[in-house]
C-alpha cells in the first residue's frame, strides 16, 4: 500500500533582485498543504535565517520524535500498557562539510512516560524497541535513531 502527501512550497524571499548572489534575497518560504496550517520556513544558517520560523532541520527531528510517539502509544495500546503521559525532549546533531553541505549524524530521543501501574514498568520501556521498528520515518532516514526511555509511575 501507497500513501501519497502533496504540499505546495513557495519562496517570497525576492527582495528585488533575487538570487543576484547569496545576500541578496532572503530565505523565507511558506508550505501549504490543503487542509491545514501553514508552515513558514527559513534556514538555519543563522547569517542569512530567521530564528523565528521553523528550518527544515527543525522538521526532520519534529518528524523523527513524532512519529516514534505515536507508534510508541500505540503498540503500548495493543498491548495494554497505559501511557498517561509522555514528553519527548529529542536532540538532532548535523554535520555541515567544508565543502559544502552536509547531513544528520543521528537523533537522540530522550521520552520521559508516565505508566498508569508500576507492572507495566518494564515492558514499556522494551516497547520502544518495537515503536522504532514500525516507525515510518525512522526507517526512512539514513542516520541512526537512539532512544533513552525513562518511565515514571502515576
Amino acid at each position: 500500500m501507497e500513501h501519497h502527501y502533496n504540499l505546495k512550497a513557495t519562496w517570497e524571499g525576492n527582495k528585488g533582485e533575487g538570487t543576484k548572489n547569496v545576500r541578496a534575497y532572503d530565505r523565507s518560504h511558506t508550505v501549504t498543504i490543503a487542509g491545514k496550517p501553514q508552515l513558514f520556513l527559513t534556514t538555519d544558517n543563522a547569517a542569512v535565517g530567521d530564528k523565528n520560523k521553523l528550518n527544515p532541520e527543525d522538521l526532520l527531528v519534529t518528524s523523527v520524535s513524532s512519529c516514534h510517539m505515536l507508534s510508541y502509544l500505540y503498540v503500548c495500546a495493543l498491548e495494554g500498557i497505559v501511557i498517561t503521559s509522555y514528553e519527548d525532549n529529542a536532540t538532532g546533531t548535523m554535520i555541515e562539510h567544508k565543502k559544502g553541505g552536509g547531513n544528520f549524524k543521528e537523533v537522540i530521543l530522550n521520552p520521559v512516560f508516565t505508566v498508569a501501574e508500576e507492572s507495566m514498568k518494564q515492558r514499556a520501556i522494551e516497547l520502544h524497541h518495537k515503536a522504532h521498528e514500525i516507525c515510518y520515518i525512522a526507517n526512512s532516514v539514513n542516520f541512526e535513531v537512539k532512544c533513552n526511555p525513562i518511565a515514571l509511575v502515576t
